[in-house]
């Protein structure tokens, strides 16, 4: 693989999720009964959660941010069962052994700098807003088009992610009960349906932090077994040795110094660092806090705390890159094979059960809560209907996303792209309406429109229009050495636009709309004023 290919990596780490083969696993009858009785008297207490978090639902603010009352412990557990799913555990791992640290600037480091981000300077103002949904916050902002295409830009972007927990919920069932894959996923949609379904946020945050201590509990059991066996019984010893024996190349977090590693570089961390800040999923655990302090602090202490259990996949990946260098991917699933007896497998195969529910159920709700509150209750015959149009809407996000599922492993690199339209369409925005003074709606609306195009141009160019054949990319051939073959004589000006990742792209374009909008209408006044001063009660305005 070429520099260039192992740096435009960093724009790639968009995961599928998986699970430990049965041989990976080694798990005898005795064991996959047991794991039978856990995972049925998992789902009854999940369920039982459920049902006692519905009776606290009276109305959409109930359904949808828990009444604004969640205290700090389950605010920030709420965030943190959203943040880690699947893929950071599996994902990270497999891209720590191949690259090192750079290999996972975009998760943990990038995410669990975006989560502290918010609390320092986006979860306090946008909880006095006292909103429902960041569409909410557009329509307020810059009126009821954006807030339109704000919804019509994050209602999709989530089937993706929930697809791919239900595929890996799908597997473990396959696996370990011969489950047929596709009945499987239609099992995991109905069930992290029916409780996300019953009590909203109140479940799901309920829920979440009981399975992120499970999760946490089975990756720390993880870690320990195998440091210990690098260690020879000390686990000390074992990290120790991950240390000084891993190329001091892969510890760094800096990008080689040329012009495309800097640039993809930048694009990862644009994209980690903004992109999840306008999301539904992240804003509406903000919202759901009991104050605005409570906000602030579950934020912070989430990216602390992710950080520090996201190290641990990463950690093991180097682990792995010492003891089993020929191994290429499922890196958690060897180790677990290797350092966990058949009981200890059990543990870790239901943390991984709860670290996919309760990242789907949370990804299942941010979508539900915009198609509801900003999409369809705009007509007439759905207003005044409530919980009925809710509890629909999550309905109808779990049918997209099973039907996602069911069509096949090359649509879930649409998740890449879902995550990349927030940052480029949504951020800008956002960030102008509550920390400057937009003085019309077409200053958001472009924004949104010319940071999608832009993105979009760029993206389809690479995927679509001048993507790399299949069997060049098995070689590590990236899309500008394939363009330079294409198309030797090309002026050097197309070649170097082509190193520039659709990332940074779509979010130059979206700045560009902001301030087209502003410089059109330099004379008119403000419009947001209303929206910062609820934000920012002690400050004055010119």
């Amino acid at each position: 693989m070429t520099e260039l290919s192992q740096v435009v990596f960093l724009q790639q780490l968009v995961l599928a999720a998986d699970v430990p083969s049965a041989g990976a696993a080694g798990l005898g009858s005795a064991a996959t009964i047991l794991l039978a009785v856990c995972i049925f008297l998992y789902l009854a207490v999940l369920m039982g959660i459920s049902l006692i978090a519905s009776k606290k639902v009276v109305n959409e603010e109930d359904y949808l941010v828990a009444g604004r009352s969640l205290p700090l412990f389950l605010c920030w557990g709420s965030l943190i069962a959203t943040w880690f799913g699947a893929a950071s555990m599996m994902a990270a791992s497999e891209a720590a052994k191949q690259k090192g640290l750079l290999g996972v600037i975009l998760d943990p480091f990038a995410c669990s700098a975006t989560l502290i981000l918010a609390g320092l300077c986006f979860a306090g103002p946008m909880w006095r807003l006292k909103l429902l949904t960041t569409g909410d916050f557009f329509r307020r902002a810059y009126g009821p088009t954006a807030e339109i295409v704000a919804g019509c830009i994050q209602v999709p972007a989530y089937f993706g992610w929930i697809a791919l927990q239900f595929k890996a919920l799908a597997d473990v069932q396959n696996v370990y009960f011969g489950i047929e894959r596709n009945t499987g996923i239609f099992v995991a949609c109905a069930v992290t349906l029916s409780y996300t379904m019953v009590g909203g946020m109140w479940s799901v945050t309920l829920t979440d932090s009981l399975q992120i201590i499970i999760a946490f509990g089975g990756l720390l059991i993880l870690a320990y077994s195998t440091y210990s066996s690098l260690g020879e019984g000390s686990a000390f010893a074992g990290f120790d040795k991950m240390l000084t024996e891993t190329p001091p190349e892969m510890l760094t977090l800096l990008p080689p110094a040329t012009a495309v590693a800097i640039l993809a570089y930048s694009g990862t961390w644009a994209t980690g660092l903004f992109g999840n800040i306008p999301g539904q999923d992240l804003q509406q655990r903000i919202f759901s806090a009991k104050d605005s302090r409570t906000a602030s602090a579950a934020c912070i202490w989430a990216g602390i705390i992710y950080l520090i259990f996201g190290m641990i996949p990463v950690g093991l990946g180097l682990v792995a890159q010492i003891t089993d260098p020929d191994i290429d991917g499922k890196i958690i699933q060897l180790l677990a094979g290797k350092y966990l007896n058949q009981w200890m497998a059990v543990v870790f195969v239901l943390s991984f059960i709860s670290i996919v529910v309760s990242t789907a159920t949370g990804a299942m709700l941010a979508p539900a809560t915009i198609l509801s509150h900003n999409l369809l209750g705009r007509f007439k015959i759905f207003k005044g209907r409530g919980l009925v149009v809710e509890r629909g809407c999550v309905f109808l996000v779990a049918a997209g996303a099973i039907v996602l599922a069911y069509s096949g492993e090359s649509n879930m690199g649409l998740l890449d792209l879902s995550l990349s339209m927030q940052l480029v369409a949504l951020f800008v925005p956002l960030a102008m309406g509550l920390y400057a003074r937009p003085r019309s709606k077409w200053s958001g609306i472009l924004a949104m429109s010319l940071g999608f195009t832009a993105f979009m141009t760029r993206y389809l160019a690479e995927k679509i229009f001048f993507a790399v054949p299949t069997d060049l990319a098995a070689q590590g051939v990236d899309f500008l050495g394939y363009m330079g073959t294409c198309f030797p004589n090309a002026p050097g000006l197309a070649r170097d636009l082509a190193t520039v990742p659709a990332d940074l792209y779509g979010l130059g374009a979206s700045i560009f709309g902001y301030l087209l909008g502003q410089a059109i209408f330099f004379r008119s006044a403000p419009i947001n004023d209303d929206v910062l001063k609820q934000a920012w009660p002690d400050a004055k305005l010119d």
